[in-house]
């Protein structure tokens, strides 16, 4: 993969990311990185003794490609724009497709010629990082060399696994995919998906993760004065299409929305104070953090 490039757009999204859940990288992603470059690839599989000029070669994988959309990615996100699956459905086939980097030249060296006329002499190929509303680092990824002309006619496409985009995002310190930017649909894969893909492993939303139920409920076991917790889907998982369709997903967050029942008649005090100690709790919890990136509570009696 190119260096890490100067060259950073802006991304504005319809909806604006709220409280996120930071997190440092979790030992078997920094397992993971270190494989990277080394004498494994990606899913830890040796180099050594492999046959490089055979068909297995990952460097050919991609001679005969048209720079299509994959036909399994595509599908699923039919799907879910007809509200017929969910979001790990979408990552899942992820996980599976090629994708395509945009790399720009970026000038590193200059020289004067004659008559004082200044020439390129040396330049980089880099990446192009995104920007979302919250300060986040975000990697555009392509489904298709057409999504990706259309976005940004100067930049050359680099074809790679889906996997192998979301590692070298990780590594950069990157929190999002932004795929297919500019397009129809554009599908943000969030922070915890996108580890799930680094690792190449399977991943469920927070909203829809039992684990995640059960560590809401332990986060409010001892508060005699909360009744009940129930998690939903955040309203920020949401997205358009560009011609203005709502899709349940593909949003950048908040994703998970967390509704605290509380007993009736607390004072405003109490009611602070409770939902500090709900909020401390998660954020204390290795495990929550993982699973979750963003997050919205709202108090109820």
């Amino acid at each position: 993969m190119p260096g890490t490039s100067r060259c950073q757009r802006r991304w504005t999204s319809r909806e604006g990311l709220s409280t996120t859940v930071t997190k440092e990288l979790p030992e078997h992603i920094v397992a993971a990185l270190r494989r990277a470059g080394g004498k494994a690839d990606s899913a830890g599989a040796l180099w050594e003794g492999r046959d490089l000029s055979a068909s297995g070669n990952p460097l050919h994988d991609f001679d005969n490609d048209d720079g299509s959309v994959n036909a399994h990615y595509q599908g699923a996100v039919d799907l879910l724009v007809a509200g017929e699956c969910g979001e790990n459905a979408v990552v899942q086939a992820l996980s599976q497709a090629r994708v395509f980097v945009p790399i720009v030249a970026e000038l590193s060296t200059e020289a004067s010629g004659q008559l004082g006329i200044v020439s390129d002499k040396e330049a980089d190929m880099a990446l192009i990082w995104l920007q979302a509303p919250d300060g986040r680092k975000a990697l555009p990824i392509f489904s298709c060399v057409a999504h990706m002309q259309r976005w940004h006619s100067d930049a050359r496409p680099v074809a790679v696994y889906a996997p192998r985009a979301a590692l070298s995002a990780v590594s950069e310190g990157a929190e999002l995919l932004v795929v297919d930017p500019g397009s129809n649909f554009t599908f943000v894969v969030r922070r915890p998906a996108l580890w799930a893909l680094a690792q190449q492993a399977s991943w469920n939303p927070s909203y829809e993760d039992p684990d995640v139920a059960i560590l809401l409920k332990a986060a409010v076991a001892e508060e005699s004065l909360v009744n009940k917790v129930i998690a939903q889907p955040g309203p920020g998982i949401a997205s358009r299409t560009a011609a203005g369709s709502v899709v349940a997903g593909g949003g950048p967050g908040p994703e998970l929305l967390v509704w605290l029942q509380l007993l009736p008649g607390l004072g405003a005090a109490e009611v602070q104070k409770v939902a500090a100690r709900f909020r401390e709790r998660l954020a204390s919890n290795s495990c929550f953090t993982e699973k979750v990136d963003s997050l919205e509570v709202r108090l109820t009696d």
